[in-house]
């Protein structure tokens, strides 16, 4: 089927090839804001940061974190099932280079994501020449599909999501979304409804694998760590706040202050999302709790009511300490933080009810009986003193979000639907 080519993208690329001599300023500002990494800006103007491998090479982008983290199973399956191939994962923000470096298996390594401008994309294109392109959730880039397209490059949207108001706005474009999901072979939609969603909009080849969301690993954590934790703690009650924002710490405290008549020696710990806050978190703190800093290098003492986790790459462990986990980033307008690390970890989760973020994967954890959404603020304290009374409750929790969390069906359907695909790279690659 020939589709009409579309004004607004047409118009979309007419205008960032004008534009174009504005890129490196604009990244430039980025720059200055930490929005950028300095030694490997010219990556985002398409110049690579590394040799090409010799062989096939698999193209995965991911938008963020949380998307590239999400197909890591899929990484190390592919590593597995194709050992000739080389994947190359792109990426748009520091956070999730710095993640990738960190995670990424040895058949894979990261690049930032060209800007989408006609010059940056040829010659990110020219050089790499991927195989195989996979795009993971929802980032659309028209310049990109454009000229994968126009290469011949075989492409799949993997894990695709839509929400409603996407949705929306894409209908109103219908001619533009057809042209830009027609770049794809396949379509590989989280659920029935974004499936709907992506036919209704020209998708021609899609099918419901299954959220790769639910088959991530759990995340790492120091053994050594976690035991010099658990020993300083003893066998004190304790909860957590994860990924916690500004206006959730204080809600914290409060929740402290009065489960602390119904349990003594209880212990609350916060992780904030920013761990760059601890100092300003611990300085509102003060005055009424006995608090101590991880970022210090101190331990909770007998004394400590509050512990403040303000370091990086640390929340495997707290997830394995703690029993319970109170979700930040959902008590604030903020959208929610991800469920399945601690579900993965065995931990009773619970949450605030600005979940935005998250809204599907909340709406399967909570059918397991393993995830609880509160509808107010006020709820916390209630719900929190009725696990910290009932460990047997606490850990039937934990175990059904665990065995919903560590499924690994989606990924082996989507291998199934991505076979043709794989088998189909070459030996001798574009390279």
């Amino acid at each position: 089927m020939v589709v009409k080519r579309s004004r607004l993208l047409s118009a979309y690329r007419a205008a960032t090839g004008f534009a174009e001599p504005l890129a490196a300023r604009i990244l430039r500002n980025r720059l200055a804001r930490g929005k950028e990494d300095e030694d490997r800006l010219p990556e985002r103007l398409g110049r690579p940061g590394r040799v090409r491998p010799k062989g096939p090479l698999v193209w995965i982008h991911a938008a963020s974190v949380g998307e590239s983290v999400s197909v890591l199973p899929l990484i190390r399956e592919l590593g597995r099932v194709r050992p000739d191939t080389n994947v190359l994962v792109t990426t748009g923000t520091v956070t999730s280079g710095r993640v990738m470096g960190e995670r990424l298996p040895a058949n894979a390594f990261h690049q930032f994501v060209p800007v989408d401008t006609p010059s940056a994309v040829k010659a990110f294109l020219d050089y790499w020449q991927p195989d195989l392109a996979l795009w993971v959730e929802s980032e659309l880039w028209p310049n990109m599909l454009h000229e994968i397209k126009e290469r011949g490059i075989p492409a799949a949207l993997i894990n695709a999501r839509m929400s409603e108001t996407s949705f929306r706005n894409w209908r109103r474009a219908k001619q533009a979304a057809r042209e830009l999901l027609g770049t794809f072979n396949l379509c590989l939609a989280q659920d029935e409804s974004v499936a709907e969603k992506l036919s209704a909009l020209g998708a021609e080849h899609v099918e419901v694998p299954g959220n790769l969301k639910l088959v991530g690993e759990p995340l790492p954590f120091d053994a050594d760590i976690l035991a010099e934790l658990r020993s300083a703690i003893g066998g004190r009650p304790m909860w957590l706040l994860a990924s916690s924002h500004d206006g959730e710490e204080q809600l914290a405290a409060f929740t402290h202050r009065d489960l602390s008549a119904l349990f003594p020696r209880l212990l609350t710990i916060i992780v904030p999302r920013h761990p760059q806050r601890g100092p300003s978190v611990a300085a509102s703190l003060e005055p009424l709790f006995n608090i101590a800093r991880r970022s210090k290098g101190e331990l909770p003492s007998k004394s400590t009511e509050i512990y403040i986790a303000d370091t990086m790459g640390e929340l495997g462990v707290f997830y394995r300490l703690c029993p319970i986990a109170v979700m930040g980033g959902s008590f604030v307008p903020h959208g929610g933080q991800n469920p399945l690390e601690p579900a993965r970890l065995g931990a009773a989760v619970l949450s605030g009810p600005h979940i935005e973020n998250f809204r599907d994967i909340f709406r399967i954890l909570v059918a397991s009986g393993g995830v609880e959404v509160l509808t107010s603020n006020d709820q916390l304290t209630e719900r929190l003193g009725s696990l910290l009374h009932n460990d047997i409750e606490t850990m039937q929790r934990g175990q059904a979000a665990a065995q919903v969390a560590g499924t690994r069906e989606p990924l082996v359907r989507t291998f199934e639907l991505l076979a043709p695909y794989l088998r189909a790279l070459s030996s001798h690659a574009r390279a």
